[in-house]
């Protein structure tokens, strides 16, 4: 048996139609971005399941390009926040100024601040103060923005890439978790190999300015999450999201690492990221449905931010690498 609501015949045409641009979006995200497939179709798969991305990598790898490609490639409209401590809700949000009309009339009038962008990148969103986090994953989870008791919709589509400095930690505001699971994927970057940055040095230090070139446009982004939720997902895939994600919890597991090395586990919404995710990455892929092996695949980037080791797990240096491994071993 198979969840699905539209036959599939129409679903595939669908895909199908898709998949030119995808395929074209990809080679074009490819020319900018060197080197960073997986991280560039992990980015992709977060936009099409319609979720946020938090990228972890030291500085200098790319992250701001990625967005400034991104918002080029699918013509939307980015923006790019660089979080401070002494950075305020406000900053972000907008806010009311007092004006005069030309009668003398006073009145407020609301300035929108960045977040009213389609694509907004979060640049070190451990830096600034738990306060203004809360704002900015506020609106991240319900699109809009309420100042003095009105509130205003946010751009469609709307999506954060969030990124953190895994080196630099003091004076910084790590997210809690329950602000985490509001992200779909944590996206790790590593350095570039020796080739990809031999090309980097090449490439990236003319007088030439490349500029992206449009290649989707936000109404097609719009259709293509419209489309990721109409793909089917079998029943085979569905147990095993729920095995993954159940042994996942220390209080329902039968894996041993689990069971001595992990304090708490993934909610249901680590479920519901997977089936997302499966799903966006199988049309990314031209496929009219997701399999095992793309759980396989998005197990890290979606678990590994919705779980915590035990002080246990550090002091015998068992990481989370290891034990998202160990869980997904049994799927295969």
């Amino acid at each position: 048996m198979t969840t699905t609501f539209k036959s599939d015949q129409q679903i595939l045409e669908r895909v199908n139609d898709l998949s030119g641009k995808l395929n074209t979006l990809k080679t074009g995200i490819g020319e900018y971005i060197f080197g960073q497939e997986e991280v560039v179709e992990l980015t992709l798969v977060t936009l099409l399941a319609r979720g946020h991305a938090l990228l972890i990598g030291v500085p200098g790898l790319a992250k701001t390009r990625l967005v400034e490609t991104l918002g080029g490639v699918l013509g939307l409209e980015d923006r790019r926040i660089q979080f401070t401590p002494d950075l305020m809700p406000a900053d972000i949000l907008g806010s009311e100024i007092l004006e005069t009309s030309e009668s003398g009339e006073r009145y407020f009038k609301f300035l929108k601040g960045p977040i009213f962008g389609q694509l907004l990148m979060a640049d070190e969103i451990n830096r600034s103060s738990p306060r203004t986090q809360s704002a900015l994953l506020q609106a991240m989870q319900e699109e809009t923005v309420t100042i003095a008791g009105e509130t205003y919709p946010l751009p469609s589509p709307f999506h954060v890439l969030a990124t953190q400095n895994p080196i630099e930690q003091e004076g910084t505001y790590p997210l809690p978790e329950a602000q985490l699971d509001r992200f779909l994927m944590q996206i790790d970057i590593d350095y570039p190999n020796k080739d990809t940055e031999r090309r980097i040095l090449l490439e990236t230090t003319g007088n030439e300015e490349v500029v992206p070139t449009q290649i989707m446009s936000p109404q097609d982004l719009k259709d293509a999450q419209h489309l990721v939720r109409d793909i089917p997902v079998s029943d085979k895939v569905i147990e095993a999201i729920l095995k993954l994600v159940r042994n996942g919890r220390p209080d329902t597991t039968d894996n041993d690492l689990v069971a001595k090395y992990v304090s708490w586990g993934p909610g249901p919404r680590a479920s519901q990221a997977l089936v997302l995710a499966a799903r966006a990455r199988a049309l990314l892929e031209n496929r009219l449905s997701p399999s095992i092996d793309d759980i396989v695949v998005l197990a890290k980037p979606v678990l590994q931010h919705r779980m915590a080791l035990s002080y246990a797990a550090r002091a015998e240096n068992v990481g989370m690498d290891d034990v998202i491994s160990s869980l997904t071993s049994t799927l295969e």
